[in-house]
């Protein structure tokens, strides 16, 4: 009898498995993913933080624990296309020749040529932003104009090592910085322009420096004369 009730007895039944929990990166990956992706199909005002922790399956709670704001979020969805575009030298490079270190600085990741929903993204910061303005600043703040200052110092310490002639190093910045980034504004006019492909950008980009250097470098007549 204690046998059969043995056998009659539930089972146990089996844990269920949750998600494996996310490092920090992953999650601040699938937030700005969701927040590019809410923008590119539903405009900007759509981007809520509650609809974004719901596209990102998360709380809301949980989503303003890690960006406190919805502007903050915004910014660290800018502050991650800008880091895809140019990042900053690490100190072993400082001393490679200026050619190579502006390359360094400015080379792209596959992942940053132009896509179709990061010029929905734009197209919407446009649109919208006589009415977010709070978005629209930290956009040119913390993306174009973060970029160019990190070229502007390199430029900087280039000059204060005669690599190239004396100039002014934000303006040098910004013709450098538009030379190497094609300029948008051919993708969101032509929706039927092909991107770049990664060895297009790769030659846009030796193509760039190789101009602004042959302008800019310090020629040995010049520096003789600088000299008398």
């Amino acid at each position: 009898m204690q046998e059969r009730l043995c056998d009659t007895a539930p089972k146990p039944m089996p844990r269920r498995r949750g998600r494996p929990p996310l490092d920090p990166g992953q999650r601040e990956a699938l937030i700005l993913d969701a927040l590019e992706k809410l923008v590119a199909t539903k405009g900007l005002k759509a981007a809520t933080m509650d609809a974004v922790a719901r596209a990102a399956g998360m709380s809301k709670r949980t989503l303003y624990a890690i960006h406190d704001s919805r502007a903050a979020l915004f910014t660290a969805w800018v502050r991650r296309v800008r880091a895809s575009l140019v990042r900053p030298l690490p100190a072993e490079a400082h001393d490679l020749p200026l050619k190579e270190r502006l390359h360094l600085l400015l080379r792209r990741e596959v992942r940053a040529r132009i896509s179709e929903r990061r010029l929905a993204v734009l197209r919407a910061m446009i649109a919208e932003a006589p009415e977010a303005q709070q978005v629209a600043q930290a956009f040119l703040r913390e993306g174009a104009g973060t970029a160019r200052a990190m070229i502007a110092e390199e430029l900087a310490r280039a000059m204060a090592r005669g690599e190239i002639v004396p100039l002014d190093p934000q303006a040098a910045s910004e013709v450098l910085f538009d030379m190497v980034y094609h300029n948008p504004l051919d993708w969101l006019l032509d929706s039927q322009r092909p991107p770049l492909d990664a060895e297009q950008a790769e030659a846009r980009l030796g193509l760039a420096i190789g101009l602004f250097l042959d302008g800019a470098r310090v020629r040995r007549q010049e520096s003789l004369a600088v000299g008398n």
